[in-house]
C-alpha cells in the first residue's frame, strides 16, 4: 500500500508539475503585470518575424507603450538613463509580442540568442549597455537561463521616428 500511494503522489507531482509548466512563460509574464497584444503592421515592406528551422529572427522593434505610443527622444540629450531602461523593457515586450504571434506559444521557446540594442543617443552618451538592460532583464525575468542572451548595445545618431531604442532579437525554438 505504501508503494502505491507513494507512486500515486510521484503521479500528481509529475502531472502537475507539467500543468504548470504548461502555464509557464505567459503566466509569468502575466504575474509581472505585463499583457502582450496584437503587433502593428511594418511601416514599411518588410515583416516582423521571419521562421527558420528552429530560429526565429525578429525585426527591429520600438518601445511601443500600451496606449500604442512610443517612447521618444534621445538620451544624453532629453533622455536619462532611467527612462531608456524603461524603453528598451517597452520593446522587449513588443518583441515578445511579436514572437508569440509567430509561433502562438512562448511555451516553444528553447532559449533567446541573440539581442542587439540601438540606442538613441548623443555622440557623448556612453551607458548603451545600461539602456539596453532594460530589454535583458525582462528576458531573463521570463525565461530564467533560457533568457541569457549574445547581445551587442550600440548608439545610434538618430532613430526612425524619433525613438528611444530599436531592438532585434534571436530565438531558437524547442525541437517539434
Amino acid at each position: 500500500m505504501r508503494q502505491f500511494c507513494s507512486s500515486l503522489a510521484f503521479l500528481f507531482l509529475l502531472v502537475y508539475g507539467q500543468a504548470l509548466q504548461a502555464q509557464g512563460y505567459e503566466k509569468k509574464l502575466k504575474d509581472m503585470g505585463i499583457t502582450l497584444y496584437t503587433p502593428t503592421e511594418p511601416v514599411a515592406n518588410y515583416v516582423k518575424a521571419v521562421r527558420e528551422g528552429n530560429l526565429v529572427f525578429l525585426s527591429g522593434h520600438g518601445p511601443q507603450k500600451p496606449d500604442g505610443t512610443s517612447v521618444k527622444g534621445r538620451l544624453g540629450e532629453d533622455m536619462i538613463i532611467a527612462e531608456g531602461v524603461e524603453a528598451a523593457r517597452y520593446a522587449a515586450i513588443s518583441l515578445l509580442s511579436s514572437l508569440k504571434a509567430e509561433i502562438g506559444d512562448l511555451n516553444k521557446v528553447k532559449r533567446i540568442i541573440k539581442v542587439r540594442g540601438m540606442v538613441n543617443a548623443t555622440p557623448d552618451f556612453k551607458d548603451h549597455p545600461k539602456v539596453i538592460n532594460g530589454c535583458s532583464d525582462l528576458l531573463v525575468a521570463v525565461f530564467g537561463d533560457k533568457g541569457k542572451h549574445t547581445r551587442a548595445a550600440v548608439g545610434m545618431g538618430s532613430l526612425p521616428f524619433n525613438i528611444a531604442v530599436e531592438i532585434e532579437m534571436i530565438v531558437a525554438l524547442k525541437e517539434q
